[in-house]
């Protein structure tokens, strides 16, 4: 079992920059490739970023790449979500989940925080 727990949401400004974190505990969180994914109200979830459990490979959404960053501390047991350049079309919850699978689907991940509210306004 893995427990995920996210944090650093809040409300910025269009053109600013946040950094979210998401804590696990239990398993070895080396064993879990770690994603974010993002929900609005009456939209499917989205796919944001994924990084494999050594931190060696990453993958990013269209729209994210060149804004977002995603890395992990094993160390800290924590994963990172850095997002500059903000639009308010960013606004959502952000949710951390962790999977065996290195993917971006989400019917993959089975491990899956509460989520952090995101708010950008223009």
């Amino acid at each position: 079992q893995v427990r995920l727990v996210e944090s650093g949401g809040g409300l910025v400004q269009a053109g600013g920059s946040l950094r979210l974190s998401c804590a696990a505990s239990g398993r070895t969180f080396s064993s879990y490739a770690m994603a974010w994914f993002r929900q609005t109200p009456g939209k499917e979830r989205e796919f944001v970023a994924a990084i494999t459990g050594s931190g060696g490979s990453t993958e990013y959404a269209d729209s994210m790449k060149g804004r977002f960053t995603i890395s992990r501390d094993n160390a800290k047991n924590t994963g990172y979500l850095q997002m500059n350049s903000l639009k308010p079309e960013d606004t959502a919850v952000y949710v951390c989940a962790a999977s065996i699978w290195y993917s971006r689907q989400a019917t993959l991940y089975n491990y899956w925080g509460q989520g952090t509210q995101v708010t950008v306004s223009s």
